[in-house]
Formats: structure tokens, C-alpha cells, sequence
């Protein structure tokens, strides 16, 4: 019988990932329980990235909190750090302030990220040219009043901003108000990747406001492969080490598991002539920054 592809993946990669996954923390992870088809829910996925070593796991969902899932995580697998956040779409009532403050309020306090809105937002609806209800962030180069109060928010409970799925634009905008309003944990989300389609430039000026980038393994491989690892080496090395967080932003039916496809990323990233030590830059020490650990 034919063998699931997560299955034949982690036979390949297994090695590899033994030596390379010690420390490695990663800020974007698809699980079950979900309400879209996922391929390992968080507790497997937590005594998994356990046992290759990894500190951390940040939980996330498009349509509700994660806070307490990442709660009840921690305390069946110990040994490992796990956290929510939550992502700003219609399911939790779009920018709404209300709901990141309920978050910051769940037992243990591990919802750390807020993500602005992924695929409800506007600029995902837009791009993707679909006639549907949408949230915005912005209106006529300026950010809604609501999103404003959501970064007070934010910078009050030293949380981290996401961009989400928000345009290269918008994202810019995002970055300088957090920036604005005393916020130093920011990231934008895979910055290259559809429907955000930031540019170097703007991934450098981002960087240069202290933002950090998000390369993840997801746009890689699979129906969402958008790239290949010399166009990622080369946004990479334009935006630099100390400013690049890498993700797997994995987790979706049919793909690699989470350490499997980070294992795969380093290793490609190596061929393209980076380090063991600007990896765990990358994957270790810039978002242990990014989380406050």
C-alpha cells in the first residue's frame, strides 16, 4: 500500500531533522482542532516536535482563539512551549478590540500573537476575486480607528502584531503605527507570499522599522508553491539574517508534518550557501525575540 505523503516525508527526513530541529521555534502552525481539514492535531503535534527537539510551537487558527488550546497543550506535553494568539477575521468579529483583551485575559496567559485579518481580509477577498463580506484594515492610505486600538492593545500586553494576510501596503502601515505607539514585536506575515506580494524593498523597509520577515516552507512545495529556495535565499540575504524568521506554516492535509518540512527547509537553505549558525538565527534566536522568551 502507498504510503501518505507526511509518511515518506519524515522516512527522508528524519535524519536530518535529529540534528537540526534542537531550539528551533516555530510562529506558524496549522493544527486540529480546526474547522478546515488539517493533517495532526496540536497535542501529537506537540509530543512530535518534542521529541526532535524543539522549543516552541505557535498554535494558530483562522477562525478562533487559540489561547486555550495552547493552555490545555502545555499541560498534557510538558517540555515544550506552546502558544495561541488570535486572527482578527468575521468568526471573532473582524478588528475587534474586545476579543483580543478577552484573550489577553485566558488562563496561563499564552495567547501571544494577534494576527491581522488572514482570509477574510480585504486584500485576500480582492485578490482572490471573491464576491463575499471582507474585513478592512485601511481606507484611502489610512488605517481604520479600530485597528489602532487593536495595536494599543498590543503594545499594552506586549503581545506580537502580525500583519496577516493584509497588502504590502497596508502592511507598511501596520508596521509603523505598532511602531508608532511603542510595539516592538512585530512580523510580517510570509511576506512574499500571495496575496501580501511584498517586494525586497518594502521587506527591507519593513526590517528597517524593526519588523521582522516570515519565510515560510509552505510557499515551497505543494498547491501553495509560489517560489523556489534560490528566490527565498536571495529575499533572504536582501533583507538579512538578523531581520528573517523562519516558519512552516504547515499543517494542511496532504502536506509534510511541521518538523519534516522544517528539516527540508534548512537543509535546502544550506545548499543555497547559508550556515548552521544563520539558520538558527533564523529559526531559534530571532523568534525567541519575536515571542519575548
Amino acid at each position: 500500500m502507498t504510503k501518505p505523503l507526511h509518511v515518506l516525508f519524515f522516512v527522508l527526513t528524519t535524519g536530518v531533522a535529529a540534528q537540526t530541529l534542537n531550539g528551533v521555534i516555530d510562529i506558524h502552525v496549522h493544527s486540529d482542532p480546526d474547522s478546515v481539514p488539517r493533517s495532526i492535531d496540536a497535542m501529537d503535534l506537540a509530543r512530535l516536535a518534542k521529541s526532535r527537539g524543539m522549543r516552541a510551537l505557535v498554535l494558530k487558527n483562522h477562525y478562533e482563539s487559540t489561547a486555550s488550546l495552547a493552555y490545555v497543550v502545555r499541560k498534557e506535553v510538558p517540555g515544550i512551549e506552546i502558544f495561541g494568539g488570535i486572527d482578527l477575521n468575521r468568526a471573532v468579529g473582524g478588528i475587534n478590540p474586545a476579543a483580543v483583551e478577552r484573550m489577553t485575559l485566558v488562563k496561563g496567559g499564552w495567547g501571544r500573537v494577534v494576527w491581522m485579518p488572514t482570509f477574510d481580509a480585504e486584500n485576500q477577498v480582492r485578490y482572490s476575486k471573491e464576491s463575499r463580506p471582507f474585513v478592512p484594515v485601511s481606507r484611502s492610505g489610512k488605517l481604520l480607528p479600530g485597528v489602532s486600538e487593536v495595536i494599543a492593545l498590543i503594545a499594552k500586553h506586549r503581545l506580537v502584531l502580525a500583519t496577516g494576510h493584509s497588502s504590502a501596503e497596508e502592511a507598511l502601515l501596520l508596521v509603523r503605527e505598532a511602531r508608532r505607539q511603542g510595539v516592538d514585536r512585530i512580523v510580517v506575515t510570509h511576506a512574499m507570499l500571495a496575496p501580501v506580494l511584498m517586494t525586497v524593498p518594502q521587506m527591507r523597509e519593513a526590517a528597517g522599522l524593526g519588523a521582522y520577515i516570515e519565510f515560510v516552507y509552505n510557499a515551497l512545495i505543494g498547491p501553495n508553491k509560489s517560489f523556489d529556495m534560490p528566490d527565498y535565499a536571495k529575499a533572504i540575504r536582501a533583507v538579512g539574517v538578523g531581520s528573517s524568521i523562519l516558519s512552516s506554516d504547515l499543517g494542511q492535509a496532504g502536506n509534510p508534518l511541521h518538523p519534516d518540512g522544517l528539516a527540508a527547509f534548512f537543509a535546502g537553505l544550506k545548499e543555497q550557501g547559508f550556515t548552521d549558525e544563520e539558520i538558527g538565527r533564523m529559526s531559534k534566536v530571532n523568534p525567541a525575540k519575536l515571542l519575548g522568551l
